[in-house]
């Protein structure tokens, strides 16, 4: 909602990422039924980040903080949408809430609060600083040795900016821890199947994508799996 307004919405930077540093060209999918059939004319599906968070009913949990802003129209079209590009090969690159909707998707469940969960950095960003200091290098990303991204990154370990209130509480079954922060936190994680490309990332590599060498990794791969469908 903004000024009283329902809005649809996305963030610039998500869509620079995808057309100055991949040259490609962005399809919005506004959180309506009839977007599904827009699925038909992309190579592949970004799930964004946004204020909003996941109500937590869908993961069979109550609300803790009614306080937290909501989207409930994308709570109910995101599955259906991750669904969908999954039965017809479409890759997927989940980034912030993105990788939180695909883990509530496949069943998993949230952290409502990460700063209420004991023994947790503080992953949040300072609100109050200046964009590039909230977007700037926060922690290091043990990256698990069996995983896309420890190959892309050649095994050698990656700082990520953090800019988030919630994390993963349970992973989802059906997906494969990519990478964890110092406290333990999932970060990055991939669908646990050969004949689907699903990644996910829990920071924020759409910033300044094309200045960042380590964040370009991540659009790479995923490039690399839209390319490899088409062919």
């Amino acid at each position: 909602m903004i000024a009283g307004h329902p809005f649809h919405a996305i963030g610039d930077k998500y869509l620079r990422a995808i057309t100055d540093y991949l040259q490609a060209q962005v399809v919005m999918l506004p959180a309506l039924p009839q977007s599904l059939d827009l699925l038909d004319m992309v190579d592949g599906l970004m799930l964004t980040g946004s204020h909003s968070n996941i109500e937590p009913h869908h993961y069979g949990e109550q609300d803790l903080y009614v306080d937290d802003l909501r989207d409930k129209a994308r709570d109910e079209f995101s599955p259906k949408l991750i669904n969908k590009a999954l039965q017809q090969d479409i890759p997927i690159l989940g980034i912030c809430r993105g990788f939180q909707e695909l883990n509530v998707t496949f069943g998993g469940s949230m952290h409502q609060r990460l700063a209420d969960v004991p023994n947790m950095l503080e992953h949040r960003e300072d609100k109050n600083a200046p964009l590039d200091v909230q977007y700037g290098k926060s922690h290091d990303i043990e990256l698990s040795d069996d995983g896309i991204l420890y190959t892309a990154y050649n095994g050698k370990i990656i700082s990520v900016n953090s800019l988030h209130m919630q994390g993963v509480n349970r992973l989802a079954d059906s997906l494969q821890v990519e990478g964890v922060a110092p406290d333990g936190l999932i970060e990055a994680f991939r669908l646990n199947r050969d004949d689907r490309f699903v990644l996910a990332v829990q920071w924020h590599p759409e910033w300044k994508v094309v200045d960042n060498p380590d964040y370009q990794v991540i659009f790479n791969v995923f490039a690399e799996a839209c390319a490899a469908r088409k062919t």
